[in-house]
């Protein structure tokens, strides 16, 4: 297939108008969250605080996301994106309301945050099992890199445009005016997302089953049979938990690089410039040889990346080592996602995408966590090196002891094949 057929998917006309509705809501995504890490670490100075904007999202996205695969499968997965997105656009205006107020410490913060997180937890198994109910089944890596590409463009441009808002809204009056500003547009952004989802086509959902431990549970066990699957996410799971550098870009940019929030929005876009170019030339040049290694090579470039930003004080030397960083680990998440949905039969794909997000979120929110927990243990340069090469010994290691039939995986076909032969 041709780099332009291609790109045929997007005459798909709910697949487009949910790809503009998740841009806009990743853009205003990225916004938030820039606003609250500054407005966080400018109210306390704490490096455990900015691991805590993390953990106050993970928590109840741990707790809700296997009864959130249950209602994926069960109910239409559009109307579950747009519910999130309605909830969204709540939180949003709730951290406006306690940025007018003036709030002074940040545990109702924390607290907006978790809303913020008790939705993610349904929109994300519903979004990543979403995309195979609106494309054929030819067109589904397409579509997946397509949607991963514009996402990335919204992690370049939201927190770019969030660092510049909260700049401008701060030379007026105070920190908090900042963050107002953010917030606002933030919502504004929700607010259209919101209006793009409602416009899809309803779809029916198979006869609902009432909620059981073995209905939950199936994604679970889903994905324990299927050791590739298991191989690819446990992977991301501890090499970005011990490798997120990005939480600890405000006061990285505060203390090591001395500078303001403007160029923080610009450091923290910067992962999204590498995986969004990146997605793009997967979406015209998938991988289809040598799977597993440039699964592994992707991880291992984040890993090293991580080591070069923690130990340089020049800022075009930081940018460049986020943008291989999110190059690398655009490469895990674009192979990840491929294994989970064509691996899946879509009955089980909510469940199945739950499990994931949890792996996810989990490197992601909690590796927010534990950066900052870190950060505050050992300092902030050396919890950023320390993470960076603990994320190329997990690659090592589940490289050549843990997983191997990963490290050999070839191509796609290869994986149904063993799967078949149970091996």
């Amino acid at each position: 297939m041709q780099g332009a057929d291609r790109l045929a998917v997007l005459r798909e006309r709910d697949y487009t108008l949910y790809l503009g509705g998740r841009v806009l809501a990743a853009i205003a995504t990225q916004m938030l969250i820039v606003g609250v890490g500054w407005q966080v670490y400018h109210l306390t100075g704490r490096l455990i605080d900015l691991g805590l904007i993390g953990l106050s999202q993970f928590l109840p996205f741990l707790c809700l996301s296997l009864l959130a695969g249950h209602v994926v499968d069960q109910y239409d997965r559009g109307r579950i994106i747009a519910g999130c997105l309605a909830i969204f656009l709540l939180a949003a205006m709730l951290l406006i309301g306690l940025a007018v107020a003036g709030v002074a410490r940040p545990a109702p913060i924390f607290a907006a945050l978790g809303l913020f997180g008790t939705a993610r937890a349904f929109l994300t198994p519903a979004s990543q099992s979403f995309v195979a109910n609106l494309v054929p089944t030819h067109s589904l890596g397409s579509a997946i890199a397509l949607s991963s590409s514009s996402f990335q463009v919204a992690t370049i441009a939201g927190p770019s445009l969030g660092g510049i808002v909260y700049a401008f809204g701060q030379s007026r009056t105070s920190v908090n005016s900042g963050a107002e500003w953010v917030y606002g547009v933030a919502a504004s952004l929700f607010g259209l997302a919101l209006m793009f989802m409602l416009f899809l086509k309803p779809r029916a959902r198979p006869i609902r089953t009432a909620v059981s431990m073995d209905s939950l549970l199936q994604g679970l066990r889903f994905v324990w049979r299927r050791k590739t699957v298991l191989g690819a996410i446990s992977l991301d799971l501890f090499a970005v938990l011990f490798g997120g550098a990005t939480a600890l870009l405000p006061a990285f940019t505060q203390d090591v690089l001395h500078a303001g929030p403007a160029l923080f929005g610009y450091l923290r876009a910067a992962p999204g410039i590498g995986a969004g170019a990146c997605a793009l030339l997967l979406a015209i040049r998938p991988i289809n040889r040598r799977v597993g290694v440039w699964m592994f090579a992707g991880v291992a470039a984040y890993g090293a990346a991580t080591v070069v930003f923690g130990l340089t004080h020049l800022f075009w030397v930081a940018m460049v080592a986020l943008v291989v960083m999110g190059a690398g680990d655009m490469v895990s998440v674009y192979i990840r996602l491929l294994l989970v949905q064509l691996e899946t039969p879509d009955e089980i794909r909510g469940r199945v995408s739950a499990v994931n997000s949890v792996f996810i979120g989990a490197s992601n929110e909690l590796g927010e966590f534990e950066s900052g927990f870190t950060a505050a243990w050992f300092g902030l340069v050396p919890a950023i090196v320390l993470g960076g090469v603990v994320t190329l010994a997990v690659t090592g290691m589940w490289a050549k002891a843990f997983f191997p039939i990963l490290w050999r995986l070839q191509t796609f076909d290869q994986l149904k094949d063993s799967q078949a032969d149970g091996t």
